[in-house]
């Protein structure tokens, strides 16, 4: 299992947790003081108040709860965002309402996932012909 150093930004910020045994992400909750409406069409960024040290080689990527997207049209706008290794800044969810009505982040709530992946860096080669 490879360890991630994690910050809470504040005490009170929940640590994320897989839900299931078999879960790949770790849910993301929304680290706000007062509840945002986020209407149909708009996107906002959404603190988490957490910030990570990954190891090398791995990077952590930012993804939609598939029922957030499912039930309310509520995704991540740059599925996949990506924590790079180096990065140790605050990590901030972009969430956009591609639906039809106003949904409401509440403090608390969970509106995204983390993933630890493997990263491969390329060598490139200038070529005249492939």
């Amino acid at each position: 299992m490879t360890k991630i150093l994690i910050k809470r930004l504040s005490k009170k910020v929940q640590l994320p947790k897989y839900e299931t045994s078999g879960s790949s992400g770790l849910d993301l909750v929304a680290n706000i003081n007062s509840d945002l409406d986020l209407l149909p069409g708009k996107s906002a960024i959404i603190p988490t108040g957490l910030s990570v040290s990954i190891p090398n080689s791995f990077e952590i990527q930012i993804r939609p709860r598939s029922g957030l997207a499912a039930k309310q049209k509520i995704t991540v706008l740059n599925t996949p965002g990506t924590v790079d290794s180096d990065y140790r800044g605050e990590i901030k969810v972009i969430l956009i309402n591609l639906g039809e009505k106003n949904f409401k982040v509440e403090k608390g709530s969970r509106i995204a996932q983390m993933v630890l992946c493997p990263v491969k860096q390329a060598e490139l080669i200038e070529v005249e012909s492939l």
